[in-house]
């Protein structure tokens, strides 16, 4: 009964509504989905992807991307690859995680019936997830 409370309660955001993003000042992706993160350590990216993030994302995974353990702490998806030396590994396991995020946020996730992430295709457009995802880059939290 509580997992079924919680899936409807985080597919239906709480009692908040998915938000559009204005990604008006980056430059536009056009319609073919990329596969790495075109924005990274942009900084109009970054700016925009905070406020996206604080509107859509922080309810479950926490303010300034500090989960408080309902969801994943996205600080640390990529830590792995931020500590590879070797930059062409480091390049791929960049990629696999940006592939990872941009499957999560658009198609969401969900187990045995219960909806863990809801979708947000059709909310964000590409460009939005690409700064979402440049913003939780510049709050990672390195293993060093």
């Amino acid at each position: 009964m509580a997992t079924c409370m919680l899936a409807a309660a985080v597919y239906a955001h709480g009692n908040m509504t998915p938000q559009a993003v204005d990604t008006s000042t980056l430059p536009q992706l056009g319609a073919e989905w990329r596969t790495e993160n075109p924005y990274r350590n942009n900084a109009e990216a970054i700016r925009i992807g905070s406020a996206a993030y604080t509107q859509n994302c922080a309810r479950c995974h926490g303010l300034e991307a500090v989960s408080g353990g309902m969801a994943p702490d996205l600080r640390k998806l990529d830590n792995d690859c931020a500590v590879l030396a070797d930059a062409r590994k480091k390049d791929a396991c960049a990629q696999e995680i940006d592939q990872y995020v941009l499957e999560t946020v658009r198609h969401g996730r969900s187990r045995n019936g219960a909806v863990y992430m809801p979708p947000f295709e059709g909310v964000f457009t590409q460009e939005a997830i690409w700064a979402v995802k440049a913003y939780l880059e510049s709050q990672r939290e390195q293993k060093l």
